[in-house]
């Protein structure tokens, strides 16, 4: 069906767009910005009056469950919960059961989610069979099987050989690794960070050394083999100089941060408060501000949700004995343009954040920007809508989220994938 979407303030960040055009989409793609192209004849129209129109959001980590914790959640729940964030890209980490560490399972989980015919699912493939840090994964094949790129997840390699081998392999065929900084020695047995809360509520503590003394050793390496790094989930504000550092000597190195870690600390464990309990944990309120500073001067290039759908039961459990989690992806525009309004950041560099910038990192050409030839991936909401956060709202499976019963701006009304209308918000 061809859309005319009319009279929404336009923005796009790739393009530097920010401004009141009308929106042609036919075929799946967008075929005229501003002006509809000769011969177009619009089957449906949407008035955006008062609404933003933005390209699809793009998450860089998005846990889906599937294969092997459906009981957690499921591949059409999660796609759901996109859709109704205006999620339209999902990269997916592979701490999968199986993990995602052959071509089979890969293509299996992209022809999963494309049956499903809701986001584009871009599976990030295990750097080692198993995440066991021994052997490396067979690279090329994945990369051919559908993945983006590799990662261990929140499984850190301890062999430092293997690791560099990694990194070799890597840069000679110009993949990049997805690492998350964890020295597995200094994080071992920690729930929370190594503050003055955990301290005062008995919880065992890591330490910020934790992250950046494994970022540390990611870095060196990099500069040793020429590998491509992407960091993900930054949580401490030590990192911040160590990254800064490697891009002056030359390292190709990217990084995220969490959405939830731009507005909490370990301050918002209060009394044991198990939907605060996450991986890398809550660090204190500077490392909060000095990651929202470095977010909003660039120097963080992207916001995920880090969604990581937890059961009930495995979140009711005493804070050191829950599974750590947090689902995010229907609170990655909300949690956004809340960050951005506390900071007075403007809507256009806001979304640059959880679109154009994102889709560099993942290498999705087709998607992240609304010129004229691209994928008709479309997010439309209206930015000064409040929506108080309930277990009902959300329609992820997962309902940990330590943001239930606030108010947050950002109501999606449309999602659109490849031109066709996935999710219509009830008047």
């Amino acid at each position: 069906m061809n859309l005319h979407i009319q009279n929404g303030r336009l923005i796009d960040p790739a393009n530097r767009l920010d401004t009141h055009q009308d929106l042609f989409i036919a075929d799946g793609k967008i075929v005229g910005v501003g002006s509809a192209p000769a011969g177009f004849s619009a089957g449906r129209v949407i008035d955006a009056r008062g609404l933003v129109v933005a390209p699809g959001l793009i998450d860089l980590a998005a846990r889906l469950r599937e294969p092997g914790f459906e009981y957690k959640a499921t591949l059409e729940s999660e796609m759901d919960a996109a859709m109704a964030g205006g999620i339209t890209s999902l990269a997916i980490p592979p701490d999968t059961d199986p993990v995602l560490d052959e071509p089979g399972l890969v293509e299996m989980l992209c022809y999963r989610a494309k049956k499903l015919n809701r986001a584009h699912v871009y599976p990030v493939g295990a750097l080692t069979i198993g995440l066991k840090g021994q052997q490396l994964s067979e690279m090329a094949e994945l990369v051919e099987a559908g993945c983006v790129a590799f990662s261990q997840a929140n499984v850190p390699i301890v062999d430092t050989r293997v690791l560099y081998r990694a990194m070799l392999y890597a840069a000679t065929f110009g993949f990049r690794l997805w690492l998350q900084p964890i020295d597995p020695h200094l994080s071992r047995g920690g729930v929370a960070h190594d503050g003055e809360v955990a301290s005062r509520l008995g919880l065992p503590g890591i330490p910020a050394a934790a992250e950046t003394v494994a970022l540390y050793t990611y870095l060196q390496l990099a500069r040793l083999t020429g590998a491509r790094l992407h960091i993900t989930r930054l949580s401490s504000a030590d990192s911040l100089d160590h990254i800064e550092q490697a891009r002056r000597d030359g390292v190709d190195v990217t990084c995220d941060v969490a959405a939830h870690a731009l507005h909490l600390s370990d301050m918002d464990i209060g009394y044991f408060n198990p939907h605060c309990h996450v991986i890398p944990p809550l660090r204190s309120q500077r490392d909060r501000a000095a990651l929202s500073k470095a977010v909003a001067e660039g120097r963080i290039n992207a916001i995920c949700s880090d969604h990581t759908p937890v059961d009930d039961d495995a979140k009711q459990a005493p804070f050191s004995e829950s599974e750590p989690g947090n689902t995010g992806l229907e609170l990655l525009l909300p949690l956004t343009l809340k960050w951005a309004g506390e900071h007075g950041l403007p809507l256009l560099d806001a979304l640059a954040r959880i679109t154009s910038d994102a889709a560099k990192i993942a290498g999705i050409a087709k998607g992240g920007h609304l010129s004229v030839g691209a994928r008709a991936d479309v997010c439309v909401f209206d930015p000064e809508a409040y929506q108080l956060i309930t277990r009902s709202l959300l329609k992820s499976q997962g309902k940990n989220t330590p943001f239930l019963g606030l108010e947050l701006p950002g109501k999606v009304r449309y999602t659109l994938v490849e031109g066709s209308l996935m999710y219509e918000a009830a008047a």
